[in-house]
């Protein structure tokens, strides 16, 4: 089979994602997973699971950032895509979770077909994207960016007081640095659309070109 004609199977991958979305469940039909708390756990566990059933061998950093890795034919550094599993307080269950489950969907009709692709592929669930419980947004991203120290990365607290380090120890996803995700040949991260741009103009798909920067102040009146 070309390599070119090959389809995902739509209704599996949307099954996965529905599957997900029970954990941390929200009246209207949204979630709530907050990084590093019993329902981000139970979305890890999950995740893992997938992972190990389509073959990928799951390795976590010292951020608590998961790397499912499916091995190619050469030693070249791998093809890596992502995004992440916790979300913003009531948001919705297609942000973050479709750059996870969707490259997972390729994994298994990579699988089906029996191929095998040249360079070793990689998904990875960062930790903590949304900063709804901890602040700064994306930062076990960026942490493996060299933005970020450790050091800064485990002392912050969320609004009871709880360390990033303590929280990351009580789901049991405290990797080790070595595990990092690093070195990869290329990265891109499938997202859905957030405005209605696409849809409007009857397009699958877009190639995000721009996007725009956050930054938080705090201000004293």
């Amino acid at each position: 089979m070309n390599f070119h004609d090959l389809r995902v199977n739509a209704d599996r991958l949307h099954a996965s994602i529905e599957e997900m979305a029970q954990i941390g469940a929200t009246n209207n039909g949204g979630v709530t997973r907050l990084a590093l708390s019993e329902e981000d756990r139970r979305a890890r566990d999950l995740l893992k699971q997938w992972m190990i059933d389509t073959g990928m061998s799951v390795k976590i950093d010292d951020f608590g950032n998961m790397t499912g890795r499916r091995e190619g034919t050469s030693s070249l550094a791998p093809a890596m895509t992502g995004s992440h599993l916790d979300s913003v307080r009531r948001g919705g269950k297609w942000d973050g979770a479709l750059g996870v489950l969707g490259p997972l969907e390729i994994v298994r009709l990579l699988n089906e077909h029996d191929i095998q692709t040249a360079r070793p592929i990689e998904i990875v669930n960062f930790t903590s994207e949304e900063g709804s419980r901890f602040e700064p947004a994306m930062i076990a991203s960026g942490a493996v960016a060299g933005v970020f120290s450790r050091e800064f990365v485990h002392s912050r607290l969320d609004q009871n007081g709880v360390s990033f380090r303590d929280a990351l120890q009580q789901i049991g996803y405290a990797g080790t640095a070595e595990n990092r995700p690093l070195h990869a040949a290329a990265f891109i991260e499938l997202h859905n659309e957030q405005n209605p741009l696409l849809d409007d103009a009857d397009l699958p798909v877009g190639i995000v070109e721009g996007i725009r920067g956050i930054t938080w102040w705090s201000v004293t009146v």
